[in-house]
């Protein structure tokens, strides 16, 4: 802990660094133009094809925080050299973590002692973990005790830590004051990092897509294949933790020697100087980006003119140059598949339904509890005023951490058993792929869950196996691209490119064989795949809206509102509506402006998650003399 580099970044560093940002940059963003152009085309095409049936209306809100907003006094192990000090500790919806020297400070408007955005970050509240960690960041001092300063802080024990490990940041240690305190922050933090963590994989915007396909192509150039966890976090946080991983290499080798003091000290002090070179790349990538934002604007804008009118055009030709790309790849393709692929496949797509499976049943039976809750609660004291209460308590469960635990536990059983299944395949994502199956079980489902679920494991499913099958073909099938070159360079526009359509070939084989596993796995005959309609990836769930912040209008009557929940027909649900001395009509056409509108959208067995707009909304209905 007492070491620490023998000099901070100087000059020189700062340039190279910057030097390194730029490069990355020079390399990264014509991929990102390209994919922008194909993700606007995507985009026109699925608006031009066929579309679900409509189902109910969907209003934005305003955006709410994803987080609840938790404070309270902790203790914090900082400055040099280092000691437990007092702090007042404080989350903001947004997922990021600020302290102050104290409440007062942060009453007053003061400045924070520091904060951070708790992207990339794994949380441990285990003293001993977190100390055979820092051992295993610098293996070599293993059993040195000539350290210049004593590790003592690190052997005095810590009752209720919260550690804060990042692989390219400075740890942050914590500590509660009781085991209660200790567990709401962990719950705040694990959610605060989730958040973060998902920022792209949430939007709909067709940049974010454009992005996230652009960071997987300008991997695979550099030889890198397998999915994993680089994208967790937002634009410039993604493009810093490729070029980290890039440099960690050269970076320990030229600075760990220099680093004084040993054990764990010299681990600590390594983190140090990893967070100064972070803070340094992140700068850069983030002055880029921005500088990149207008031109981004102006090209997004000039591919929707472009595009657009000649979409037909475009889109039969590529469906030409897919054609002949799929006869001249079909037999390594289908060799590559059969050898590798189908053996594991049913396993991977019985493991990824287990894991969604158990979260939405979860919900349901939390969905049964709360009405119960609410039916036992009516009797009681039977008062519109009481129902419009306990109803908007169901669009707070999603935002409750506690109650919600325990859908998010499911998902994290199945880490161990996906990771093993996935792992010879390359795929190294299982933080990101946890996140998606919390996050679906916090998501309001559009329909049913079962077609949440089904697009939740295409999505996963061609996460593991897509990357894998294209380094498998990229000796032999990727050298007779050229030869297609003159057919996709005919059609005039950026949208196409043969590298595009040769992935969406193999993307169009892998879907198929994953929803013919579906159709075995779940008896479905809906299970369809248009290689043009379904390009689903995890999160960004085709022809839905995951987004959070919707209000949703109920279905009218009574009846149709408890037949919209799938609830038994003896469940308190239809005994609170017969009771309640709302009339039904009333019950769903509104609240008054300023109270708190619950509106919660369920399917299938109470899967849906609820929706809730309080003081922060900008929508609501005008109340009649009646209600």
């Amino acid at each position: 802990m007492g070491g620490r580099p023998s000099s901070p970044l100087d000059k020189q560093q700062r340039q190279h660094l910057r030097g390194q940002v730029d490069t990355l940059l020079r390399n990264f963003l014509p991929c990102y133009r390209v994919q922008l152009a194909a993700s606007v085309l995507r985009q026109i095409s699925r608006e031009l094809g066929p579309q679900e049936p409509a189902r109910s209306q969907l209003l934005r809100s305003k955006k709410l925080p994803r987080v609840r907003e938790h404070r309270g006094p902790l203790t914090q192990l900082r400055g040099h050299p280092p000691r437990w000090q007092p702090i007042f500790c404080v989350l903001r919806g947004d997922g990021r973590l600020e302290w102050f020297s104290h409440k007062e400070e942060y009453e007053n408007g003061g400045h924070c002692l520091g904060s951070t955005a708790l992207t990339g970050y794994t949380l441990l509240t285990s003293q001993r973990e977190y100390l055979r960690l820092l051992d295993a960041l610098y293996p070599e001092s293993l059993g040195d005790h000539t350290q210049e300063e004593p590790d003592s802080l690190f052997e005095v024990p810590v009752s209720f830590p919260l550690f804060l490990q990042h692989p390219f940041r400075q740890h942050l240690c914590f500590s509660a004051a009781t085991r209660e305190a200790q567990h709401a922050w962990r719950l705040a933090l694990q959610g605060g990092i989730r958040l973060r963590g998902t920022v792209l994989q949430r939007s709909q915007a067709p940049a974010a897509r454009a992005f996230l396909d652009a960071v997987r192509l300008y991997r695979q150039h550099q030889g890198h294949f397998g999915d994993d966890d680089v994208t967790l976090g937002s634009d410039a946080e993604v493009l810093t933790a490729v070029l980290m991983r890039e440099q960690l290499p050269a970076l320990r080798a030229q600075t760990l020697p220099g680093l004084r003091g040993g054990g764990r000290a010299r681990a600590w002090a390594w983190t140090e100087l990893l967070d100064a070179v972070h803070a340094a790349v992140l700068a850069g990538a983030s002055a880029g980006l921005c500088a990149f934002q207008p031109e981004k604007d102006e090209l997004l804008a000039s591919l929707e003119k472009t595009i657009r009118p000649d979409v037909d055009q475009l889109l039969r030709q590529r469906a030409r140059v897919a054609g002949r790309l799929r006869t001249g790849i079909r037999g390594p393709l289908e060799s590559s598949l059969r050898r590798e692929v189908d053996p594991q496949l049913p396993r991977v797509v019985q493991t990824l339904l287990r894991t969604v499976e158990t979260s939405v049943e979860a919900v349901r039976t939390l969905l049964a509890q709360g009405m119960d809750r609410l039916s036992h609660r009516l009797r009681q004291s039977p008062s519109g005023t009481r129902l419009r209460r306990e109803v908007y308590s169901f669009g707070e469960m999603p935002w409750d951490l506690a109650l919600m635990q325990t859908c998010y536990r499911e998902a994290e059983r199945s880490r161990g058993r996906l990771g093993q299944l996935a792992a010879p395949f390359g795929f190294l994502g299982m933080q990101s792929l946890v996140f998606g199956a919390q996050d679906l079980a916090q998501q309001k489902f559009e329909s049913d869950s079962g077609l949440a679920q089904r697009r939740f494991i295409r999505g996963w499913g061609l996460c593991i196996f897509l990357p894998f099958v294209l380094s498998q073909l990229e000796p032999s099938c990727k050298k007779e691209l050229p030869e297609f070159e003159g057919d996709v360079l005919a059609a005039g526009s950026q949208a196409l490119t043969t590298e595009g359509i040769y992935e969406d070939v193999i993307r169009g084989c892998l879907l198929h064989r994953i929803d013919q596993e579906l159709k075995k796995t779940l008896g479905a005959n809906d299970v369809s795949c248009t290689l043009d309609g379904c390009l689903e990836v995890p999160w960004i769930l085709e022809g839905a809206a995951p987004n959070l912040n919707l209000v949703s209008s109920f279905l009218a009557g009574r009846q149709a509102f408890t037949d919209f929940l799938c609830l038994p027909a003896k469940s308190s649900a239809n005994w609170i509506l017969a009771a309640s001395p709302l009339s039904c009509s009333c019950f769903w056409s509104g609240f008054h402006r300023d109270s708190p509108v619950f509106l919660v959208q369920l399917a299938e067995g109470l899967s849906h998650s609820m929706e809730t707009v309080s003081s922060h909304s900008v929508w609501s209905f005008q109340p009649t003399p009646r209600q």
